[in-house]
C-alpha cells in the first residue's frame, strides 16, 4: 500500500498514527481538507480485518465529513478517525484516553466526536486529554434523533421530487437497521402513517420496532427484496452494490448509512434503474449539523431546523442532476465542491 498515493487520490491533507501498545490502543486520524474550517468527524471503534482496511476506512469517510459539512453550509472540514480493536471491550479509559492525547497533538486541526462503536461516555475519557472533542455528556446529546430527523425530512423531500406530494401517509418504507438512528427515523415514519419494514441483525431491536409501531420484520438479507416504495438504509455501508441491485423494488433510496453506494458508478445505476437516490452524505448531516450547534452554542431548536434544511437541499441537487443529466450523487459532488473552491480565493486552509 503506498499511502502517499491513497492520500493524493482524493487530496487528502494529513495521515496520523498513534499507538499505545500498553493499553491496546492503535489510532488512525485522517484529515481530508480544511479549507472551510477544522476537520470534524467521529471516532469508530471496530475490529478491522486489517490495518490496510483501517487506513482506506479513515481515508474515505474523512472525504465524506468535508463533502457533508460543506453542501450543509457549515464551516467545518472533514476529518475522521478509526480505533483498531474489539468495540465491546470493557477497558476503555485508557483507550480513548490514548485516543484524546492523539486528537490533542493535532492542536485544533482536528475535533472528534462520537461514532460506531463508540458513546458519550467514551467522549468523556477523550475529554480527559483534550479540549476538541464534542458530544460530551451535557453537550449537544445524542445526535440520533437530529439525524433521524434529517433523513425524515429529507425522505419527504424525495416523495415530493418523484411523486409531486411530500406525504408519507401510506407510504411503504423498508428500514435497514434500527439502532439509534433507524429506531427514531421509524417513530417520525410511524407519526405520519408510514407503513415500515424493518431488519436489523439484533432481533431485540427489531422486536421493539414491531411492537412500538406496527412494523413488519424481515430477516437481514430479505430486506432487499420488498417491494417499498423507499430503501432506507440506516446500518453500515455498500448496500448498493452489484449483487443488490437487481433485487431493487425501490423508487427511492434514501437513508442515514453512510458510504451507501459500494462504487462510485452504482450512483449512476441507480438512475438507470429509474431509482431516485438521495445523497447519504446529504440527507445523514443532522447528526453533523447537531455536533456543529454545540460548538456554536446553539440552542436544540436551533440544530434541529438547521437540519430540516436538508429537505431543500435535496431538492436543489435533483433539479441539478436534472438539469444537467448526471447521477444525483455527482451532482451533490459539485455542489459541495464549488462551495469548497469558492471559500479557497477568500481564505486559508485552517491551521
Amino acid at each position: 500500500m503506498e499511502l502517499f498515493d491513497l492520500m493524493a487520490e482524493h487530496g487528502h491533507e494529513q495521515l496520523v498514527f498513534w499507538s499505545e501498545p500498553l493499553f491496546g490502543y492503535k489510532g488512525i486520524i485522517a484529515i481530508h481538507d480544511t479549507t472551510l474550517g477544522p476537520a470534524l468527524g467521529g471516532t469508530r471503534f471496530w475490529n478491522y480485518a486489517s490495518e490496510a482496511d483501517a487506513i482506506v476506512d479513515a481515508l474515505r469517510l474523512s472525504r465524506g465529513m468535508t463533502y457533508k459539512a460543506a453542501i450543509a453550509g457549515l464551516s467545518l472540514g472533514g476529518g475522521k478517525s478509526v480505533i483498531i480493536g474489539d468495540p465491546n471491550t470493557p477497558n476503555r479509559e485508557m483507550v480513548f484516553r490514548s485516543h484524546g492525547r492523539a486528537v490533542d497533538s493535532l492542536k485544533g486541526r482536528y475535533i472528534t466526536a462520537e461514532d460506531v462503536g463508540t458513546s458519550p461516555d467514551d467522549m468523556e475519557f477523550v475529554q480527559m486529554e483534550t479540549e476538541h472533542v464534542v458530544g460530551v455528556v451535557g453537550g449537544s446529546g445524542d445526535p440520533s434523533p437530529v439525524t433521524a430527523y434529517g433523513v425524515y425530512r429529507g425522505i419527504k423531500a424525495c416523495a415530493a421530487f418523484r411523486y409531486g406530494d411530500e406525504s408519507l401517509a401510506g407510504r411503504h418504507v423498508a428500514v435497514q437497521g434500527v439502532g439509534h438512528v433507524g429506531y427514531y427515523l421509524c417513530r417520525d415514519l410511524a407519526a405520519e402513517g408510514a407503513k415500515l419494514t424493518v431488519s436489523d441483525i439484533d432481533p431485540d431491536r427489531v422486536r421493539r420496532i414491531v411492537e412500538e409501531f406496527g412494523a413488519t420484520a424481515v430477516q437481514s438479507d430479505a430486506i432487499y427484496d420488498v417491494e417499498a416504495d423507499v430503501f432506507a438504509p440506516c446500518a453500515l455501508g455498500a448496500v448498493v452494490n452489484d449483487d443488490t441491485l437487481g433485487r431493487f423494488h425501490f423508487d427511492i433510496v434514501a437513508g442515514a448509512a453512510n458510504n451507501q453506494l459500494a462504487r462510485a458508478e452504482h450512483g449512476q445505476s441507480l438512475e438507470q434503474k429509474g431509482v431516485l437516490y438521495a445523497p447519504d452524505y446529504v440527507i445523514n448531516a443532522g447528526g453533523l449539523i447537531n455536533v456543529y450547534g454545540e460548538l456554536e452554542r446553539w440552542s436544540p431548536e436551533r440544530a434541529k431546523w438547521k437540519a430540516g434544511e436538508i429537505y431543500g437541499t435535496l431538492l436543489r441537487i435533483f433539479e441539478r442532476a436534472r438539469s444537467e443529466s448526471v447521477s444525483t450523487s455527482v451532482a451533490a459532488d459539485r455542489l459541495a465542491e464549488a462551495r469548497i473552491m469558492d471559500s479557497r480565493q477568500l481564505q486559508r486552509s485552517f491551521l
